[in-house]
C-alpha cells in the first residue's frame, strides 16, 4: 500500500480530487458540445483523460491487477477509462477526413467518462443493489411480457398489415406498435388510423380490441411489473424494519418478565 505514503500517488487516488477532475471534464465537454470551438477545452479534456489513466495505473500498482479488478467500482471505472482512450487522439485528427459514424464513436467514448460521477452519490451502492434485486425479481415477468409483445405483434401484423402498414407493415413494426399500446404511449393513434382505413364495423371492433389490450397489459400488466420491481428494491428496508420490530418485541417480553 505504498500509494498511501507517496503524496503524488495519494493525490491521484484522492476521491475529492477525482471528483473535481470529473466535474472539470464535464464542464469542458458541455462547452464543447454547445458548439464553442476553443482549443483549450480539447486540451482540458485530454488532461482529464490522462489523469484517469494515471489514476488507473497507480491503483493497479497499489492493489495489484486482481485486487483492482475485484472491486466492482474499479471495474466500472476501468472499463470507462479504457473505452475513452480513443478520445486522446481526437484533437490531432482532421475532422473532415472521417465519416460521421467514426466521429460519433469518438464523441461517445469521451462522454462515457461522465458516468464515473455516479459512485460519488450518497447511497448509490444500496441503490444499485436494490436495482439488481428488482431486475432479478422481475426477470420472469419481463420475459413473459416480451413474449406477449412478440405474440400480439405477429397477430396484429397478420390482421392489420394491409389496413395500417405504417404500424403493422412488418413484424418488427407490429411489435413496436404493440409496445406503444402496452406502455400507453400514443396508443389511440393506432386504432384511429385503422378506423380511417377500413369499414365502420371493423373499426369499432378494432377500437374495442386495442382498448382491451391497453387495460389488460398497459394498465394492469405494467402496474404489476412496477409493483414487483419496487417491492424487490425496498426489500432491505422491509428486512430492517422487521428486525427492529423483533428487537422491540424481545425488549417488551423482557420487561414483562421483570414486572411479573
Amino acid at each position: 500500500m505504498a500509494a498511501h505514503t507517496n503524496p503524488i500517488k495519494r493525490f491521484f487516488i484522492n476521491d475529492h480530487v477525482v471528483l473535481a477532475v470529473i466535474l472539470l471534464n464535464s464542464i469542458a465537454i458541455y462547452l464543447q458540445e454547445t458548439g464553442i470551438d476553443y482549443q483549450a477545452f480539447a486540451y482540458v479534456d485530454m488532461f482529464c483523460t490522462l489523469f484517469f489513466v494515471t489514476e488507473m495505473v497507480i491503483k493497479h500498482q497499489s492493489f495489484g491487477i486482481k485486487g483492482y479488478w475485484r472491486d466492482g467500482w474499479n471495474r466500472f471505472d476501468g472499463v470507462l477509462v479504457i473505452l475513452s482512450l480513443p478520445s486522446l487522439v481526437t484533437p490531432f485528427l482532421d475532422v473532415a477526413a472521417f465519416d460521421f459514424s467514426v466521429l460519433l464513436t469518438l464523441r461517445l467514448t469521451r462522454l462515457l467518462r461522465l458516468f464515473r460521477v455516479l459512485h460519488f452519490f450518497p447511497k448509490i451502492t444500496q441503490i444499485a443493489a436494490g436495482l439488481r434485486r428488482g431486475l432479478k425479481a422481475t426477470g420472469v415477468v419481463m420475459t413473459a411480457f416480451g413474449l406477449l409483445l412478440v405474440i400480439f405483434g405477429m397477430i396484429n401484423c397478420g390482421l392489420y398489415r394491409e389496413i395500417a402498414p405504417q404500424y403493422f407493415g412488418t413484424p418488427l413494426d407490429a411489435i413496436y406498435s404493440v409496445f406503444r399500446v402496452f406502455t400507453v404511449e400514443g396508443w389511440y393513434e393506432i386504432p384511429d388510423a385503422i378506423v380511417a382505413a377500413t369499414s365502420p364495423f371493423v373499426g369499432k371492433l378494432s377500437r374495442v380490441y386495442f382498448c382491451a389490450l391497453l387495460v389488460a397489459f398497459g394498465l394492469l400488466g405494467m402496474s404489476f411489473i412496477n409493483s414487483v420491481f419496487v417491492d424487490a428494491m425496498v426489500e432491505d428496508n422491509n428486512d430492517d424494519l422487521k428486525e427492529q420490530l423483533d428487537r422491540m418485541e424481545r425488549k417488551l417480553n423482557e420487561l414483562e418478565k421483570k414486572m411479573n
